[in-house]
């Protein structure tokens, strides 16, 4: 896994947490030079060139099923059967989600010693007073902040320095952190970026970040999970064409979903197969719908259960919970006593990851969108959803934790779904389908027509995951002019853009004027150019690369195309005008204005 040394700035992870991977390939392409240093896992630990002393202060981030914890086990692995890391005489392992367990049981309070021993319980007194001596050789790894459900206070006041004092748990964390207790032990601390603010960054020696896959990983990986090279390449080539599948390619678990849906399809007989998936909720339906047809037979009440896994899913992501207990979340949601069914053996194996603690079994959604995916299909399944309460709750809600259930929301509400779905789930309710669509209608009319180009671009989202041409065209019209200038648009917002627009037949304006514009997007934005009578793209740092899909949009036979601006493009060079006239001179081009 490589990671990528440097700090982001607060806006970047944001961009990050509400635009999927948007920002990945700019991240790899265009910073790596300047701000990162590119190092492997067993480099963590070493001192950077120019230092006099090794990092003890490790922060590594990485949004979910990114390889965070698949890197503590490597770790974990290397140093046991002493390949690396052999400075360290003992690590010590702590998940944040046991670390939340602690409050609710009889110590809410313990001192460091107590705590290795609760989780090391061969380690006595006598000796790990003797270890606890020599902190330089100590390595404590704390795994998954983000699912910690205290936060990391850094101000001043009075910290454990003794390994005996007794303290609220957080407080022995960020004694360590602070070097308080235990002064020259290493400490690694993983999270997702959401958690970053707890942390007092100015005491973190080495900062990094976990990436995922470059493009060339992506493709190896293919050929790897399909066992064959040729299969594997001809569903990669698929992927590349689709922005939104390409760019989930990045996330190892994403890839793995993709994979499993790709391998099930391009193995089907071509005479037999359905489409490929296109949009995040075809992904993720075909995903459920495989799963599902494996283990139908494995328990009477299947819709009834997944109702209850979606409900809890719902729970979570309403309240930002990521980790649910045996006995607490799973009992509530009614799923403790069907733990041990077949049904919940085999199919919530492929859907959630089992841990056991000291004293609990937790689960986990193998990724937080697949818990987002459940919990809208609960919306879909149980007609005592209270549909109007969540959209009021969508309305509300502005901090983004219910942005890809709501696009989900709107891919679900879609005939084909329901034909997926409905053999192996039941029945969806159309009612719920059907109210979803005039609520998405609706936002989206009111976003276009605004003034907050952020949220028009959300409902873009919401749109092109319907994939109803009628709804797009009745949202858009066509007289509507769309601003997106002075915006960071990614090439999948350029894809989604491109596809909700050539829905319309035809778009008054799009002006995307000073905004930075790849040939990828470009490439990805021409189906929608061509619906446009105007399109502005002046000081948008456009390359000779760039001139090939505006020369064929420019020459398409479906072209609308009257009014063009290009200028301010310096670096279109004579290449890139050469194709353009090509597009010019064609007998299908409409233009009557270019500057």
């Amino acid at each position: 896994m490589v990671i990528k040394q440097f700090k982001r700035t607060y806006s970047e992870r944001h961009h990050e947490l509400e635009k999927l991977g948007r920002t990945h390939a700019e991240l790899i392409e265009e910073r790596t030079k300047e701000k990162c240093e590119r190092i492997w896992t067993e480099q963590l630990f070493r001192r950077s060139p120019g230092s006099e002393t090794d990092p003890h202060i490790v922060v590594v981030s990485g949004v979910a099923g990114i390889g965070k914890t698949t890197m503590v086990q490597k770790i974990m692995f290397d140093w046991a059967r002493g390949t690396q890391y052999q400075r360290f005489a003992f690590v010590f392992l702590f998940q944040f989600r046991e670390l939340n367990l602690l409050e609710k049981e009889t110590e809410p309070q313990m001192s460091l010693t107590r705590l290795i021993v609760r989780h090391y319980k061969y380690l006595n007194d006598m000796r790990l007073s003797e270890i606890l001596m020599k902190p330089e050789s100590l390595l404590f790894i704390f795994d998954g902040l983000d699912e910690y459900k205290h936060k990391l206070d850094f101000t001043p006041r009075k910290l454990p320095s003794d390994p005996d004092d007794y303290f609220p748990v957080h407080s022995l964390v960020t004694s360590l952190v602070t070097r308080t207790l235990l002064k020259g032990c290493t400490v690694l601390i993983t999270t997702r970026p959401t958690a970053l603010e707890n942390l007092d960054m100015k005491r973190v020696a080495r900062f990094a970040e976990i990436l995922g896959f470059f493009p060339e990983q992506r493709l190896m990986y293919f050929k790897k999970f399909f066992g064959d090279a040729d299969l594997g390449s001809e569903a990669f080539q698929y992927v590349e064409e689709n922005a939104i599948l390409y760019t989930m390619c990045f996330n190892p678990s994403y890839c793995w979903i993709i994979c499993f849906v790709l391998k099930c399809h391009f193995m089907t007989p071509e005479e037999e197969r359905g489409a490929a998936p296109r949009t995040v909720t075809e992904l993720f339906v075909m995903f459920l719908h495989n799963i599902l047809t494996k283990h139908k037979r494995e328990a009477k009440d299947q819709r009834g259960i997944l109702i209850k896994l979606g409900k809890m899913a719902n729970y979570g992501v309403a309240n930002r919970i990521l980790v649910f207990y045996d006995k607490y979340e799973m009992s509530t949601f009614g799923l403790w006593p069907v733990l041990s069914s077949p049904f919940l053996s085999g199919f919530l194996r492929e859907i959630l990851q089992q841990e056991s603690t000291l004293e609990h079994t937790t689960y986990t959604f193998y990724h937080l969108t697949l818990q987002e995916f459940m919990a809208a299909c609960s919306f879909y399944l149980d007609p005592s959803g209270c549909i109007e309460e969540l959209l009021e709750k969508l309305d509300l809600c502005k901090d983004g934790r219910f942005e890809i259930l709501t696009r989900f929301l709107a891919g679900l509400a879609r005939y084909s779904v329901f034909k997926t779905l409905g053999g192996v789930m039941g029945d969806f309710e159309r009612k719920t389908a059907k109210r979803i669509l005039e609520w998405v209608k609706q936002k989206a009319e009111e976003a276009l027509r605004g003034g907050d180009k952020s949220e028009a671009l959300r409902v873009c989202q919401w749109l092109y995951e319907t994939q109803n041409k009628k709804l797009i065209r009745d949202a858009i019209g066509k007289d509507l002019k769309m601003d997106f200038s002075q915006m960071t648009l990614s090439p999948l917002d350029c894809a989604v853009l491109g596809s909700v627009i050539s829905c319309c037949g035809e778009l008054e304006e799009l002006n995307l004027s000073q905004t930075e514009l790849t040939s990828e997007c470009i490439r990805r934005l021409a189906p929608g150019l061509i619906s446009c009578r105007r399109v502005d793209l002046s000081y948008c740092g456009l390359t000779s690369r760039c001139c090939s899909a505006v020369s064929s949009a420019l020459s398409s036979p479906q072209s609308q195309l009257t009014e063009l601006n290009l200028s301010e493009n310096i670096n279109m060079e004579d290449p890139g005008v050469n194709q353009l006239c090509e597009g010019l001179r064609s007998e299908n081009c409409k233009l009557e204005k270019l500057k």
